[in-house]
């Protein structure tokens, strides 16, 4: 993060500061005196909301969580008795490969999809020739 300070003594109602993350734009002024970069400046800086907080803290403690079972499962669970208790916490050691290769195959589906639905809806018609 970067705060970018300007002097303020020409516009009074301007702030003095903005709290950028990023890149800065060298300002590059519009016909009418006003700046072009500096609506992007004040938008830059803006905070994420609430919810948006509250999904990605959820998904953090869903990716720790799922990170742990897993490591638990794969890593130590063979060192553990097979009787004893812990052991019905978990699904067989056979879904520890199959499991992630669906996922795997699953997420480049996904992404191959998204990648078509956008290509189509970005194509361009085709020119007739007489």
């Amino acid at each position: 993060m970067m705060q970018l300070c300007r002097d303020s003594s020409r516009d009074a109602a301007r702030p003095k500061c903005w709290l950028l993350i990023g890149p800065v734009l060298p300002e590059v002024s519009e016909p009418g005196g006003r700046a072009a970069g500096s609506q992007r400046q004040r938008s830059a800086g803006t905070m994420a909301t609430a919810m948006d907080q509250l999904v990605g803290f959820g998904l953090v403690a869903f990716s720790l969580l799922l990170f742990v079972y897993y490591t638990i499962w794969i890593i130590m669970l063979p060192f553990i008795d097979s009787d004893h208790g812990i052991h019905k916490f978990f699904l067989p050691r056979e879904y520890s490969v199959t499991i992630p290769v669906i996922a795997g195959l699953l997420l480049v589906l996904f992404v191959g999809v998204f990648v078509v639905i956008v290509m189509w809806k970005n194509r361009k018609p085709a020119k007739k020739s007489d």
